[in-house]
């Protein structure tokens, strides 16, 4: 009474199963959104321009694979995924890594930077106490917005 299935005929029956239309109407709506948000923060200057490029390749590659979702389908025999929403899960999750491993090396970076100028700055601080011991003349009068002469009133 048990009836065989093959698993592959098993897996084509998920790759192909119709998405619903509200689904596609629902995701073209969100990547539609996503966009424009996009456009919105990089016109107030929230986000920076060299940004752009990515997530509004994000936001039209999502577009592309709502309105012709034969691709995600493509892709998921591919990769071997038994499902459309495993393959868009798996390539999600890629981006993110590469997302993340890209603000880590940027972070890296910064923090670096920001240890050789406090390094520079402790430098310069030196020279400046011991010119002012030998009575160098003046000292030179700071920025009145920098840290140090905010520091020197205090």
């Amino acid at each position: 009474m048990n009836p065989q299935f093959d698993l592959g005929d098993l897996r084509q029956l998920y790759i192909a199963q119709p998405e619903p239309t509200s689904v596609r109407i629902l995701a073209l709506t969100l990547c539609t959104a996503f966009l424009v948000a996009v456009l919105v923060l990089v016109r107030r200057g929230k986000l920076r321009e060299e940004y752009t490029p990515i997530w509004t390749s994000v936001a039209v590659a999502t577009m592309i694979a709502t309105v012709w979702f034969d691709v995600v389908r493509l892709l998921t025999r591919l990769v071997g995924a038994w499902t459309p929403s495993s393959t868009l899960f798996f390539f999600g999750l890629l981006f993110l890594l590469v997302v993340s491993l890209n603000y880590a090396v940027r972070l890296s970076g910064m923090s670096t930077q920001v240890k050789l100028l406090a390094q520079e700055v402790a430098l310069l601080r030196a020279r400046l106490a011991a010119a002012e011991a030998r009575g160098a003349g003046p000292t030179p009068q700071l920025p009145a917005g920098s840290a140090a002469a905010s520091r020197d009133r205090e």
